[in-house]
């Protein structure tokens, strides 16, 4: 098994930072605010609602990748998603993948860029990205798109056509 980082770009710690802030003074606003009686109960959950997000986001964040010989593991902060590579009819290096892209559903910058996305380029594609610069396309037969980030990028793509190779 070979490991490789995922490095945040800047767009992504800057997202990262002015959400937690923003979700942080949401929180504190709302629930240092005095409430009436009946209301308290709804004003602990509205302020809490905006800590739930920072937490479920942070969840999701790409901590790194693992390549085996059969599939890719997507590390997140508690589990690992496995991407497999059965199918799989090219990798390549692509750092304009994700432009122009539009997220369909999934988080578009809060600790990392995850979901579904659609752009010109790729069509629809599934994203476990950090640095859009540092993109890794993976083209499947079955017409499917997944795109990483791993880092070296050149490394990850020369790894992986060793594995198709030795198949």
């Amino acid at each position: 098994m070979t490991e490789y980082q995922a490095p945040w770009s800047k767009s992504l710690i800057v997202l990262s930072v002015l959400g937690g802030a923003v979700c942080l003074v949401a929180s504190f606003m709302l629930l240092s605010k005095p409430s009436s009686q009946g209301f308290r109960e709804a004003q602990l959950w509205v302020g809490l609602a905006p800590l739930v997000v920072v937490g479920g986001c942070a969840l999701f964040m790409v901590r790194g990748y693992s390549l085996t010989p059969d599939s890719v593991m997507v590390h997140r902060l508690l589990w690992s998603t496995q991407v497999s590579l059965a199918g799989l009819e090219s990798a390549f290096l692509d750092p304009r993948a994700m432009r122009g892209s539009i997220r369909t559903f999934g988080n578009g910058g809060f600790f990392s860029f995850c979901g579904y996305f659609l752009n010109r380029k790729l069509g629809s594609y599934r994203a476990f990205v950090t640095d859009p610069r540092r993109a890794v396309v993976l083209k499947y037969s079955n017409r499917r798109t997944i795109v990483l980030s791993p880092d070296p990028p050149q490394a990850f793509v020369d790894m992986i056509s060793q594995l198709r190779r030795g198949a």
